[in-house]
């Protein structure tokens, strides 16, 4: 990222991620501490403006193919 565009404001980066419900607390906390280090990483953004939304569906709100994720066997 250019470090004149930096300069100008405060850069926050706002990350969405969803996934089916079912993991532990702990893979969710890992899961975060590894997407905020990536995207400092390739951003340059401080950590603490990197933001980042977790959204679990219950699988019987998710579907693949016509097919409802708590249908599969």
């Amino acid at each position: 990222m250019d470090s004149t565009r930096r300069k100008k404001g405060k850069s926050m980066p706002l990350v969405h991620i969803d996934l089916l419900a079912g993991r532990s607390e702990a893979q969710l906390h890992q899961l975060v501490k590894d997407v905020t280090a990536a995207i400092v990483k390739n951003t340059g953004a401080p950590t603490e403006h990197v933001h980042i939304v977790l959204n679990e569906m219950a699988p019987a709100r998710y579907s693949v193919g016509g097919v409802m994720k708590d249908e599969e066997k």
